[in-house]
């Protein structure tokens, strides 16, 4: 019985060696978990503030080319504009060109005039 008592107390003295590891890792996992933890809320915090920085990047580049656009479209109908200027000037009988501008033309054509219209138009 001796011999009994002594390989109890080794299991038991074995168990309690066992319980004392199994709490140890039980104690680096918890901390382990812990900084996981704290990582995480770290990024769901970066990512909320990078995804409200994307945002709002999209609705400038869309407002920029929303003007972008806006001051295409005017040049386009300027140009237009200006065209039309010219050619109404030039029908009520000035000349156009860099030549002779502004003055009245003696109901004929000029070359110059006619060409700066073609070159204008295209």
């Amino acid at each position: 019985m001796n011999m009994n008592r002594k390989e109890v107390f080794e299991q038991v003295s074995d168990m309690e060696e066992q319980i004392g590891q199994l709490y140890q890792q039980l104690g680096d996992l918890k901390t382990h978990l812990s900084e996981l933890l704290e990582e995480n809320h770290r990024l769901a915090h970066e990512n909320h503030h990078l995804r409200q920085r994307l945002d709002q990047s999209i609705e400038e580049t869309a407002e920029r080319d929303q003007q972008r656009e806006t001051t295409e479209r005017r040049t386009v109908d300027n140009i237009g504009e200006g065209y039309d200027n010219l050619a109404r000037l030039y029908e009520e009988g000035f000349h156009i060109c860099n030549v002779h501008f502004g003055s009245p033309r003696q109901n004929e054509d000029c070359l110059f005039c006619l060409s700066f219209l073609n070159k204008t138009k295209d």
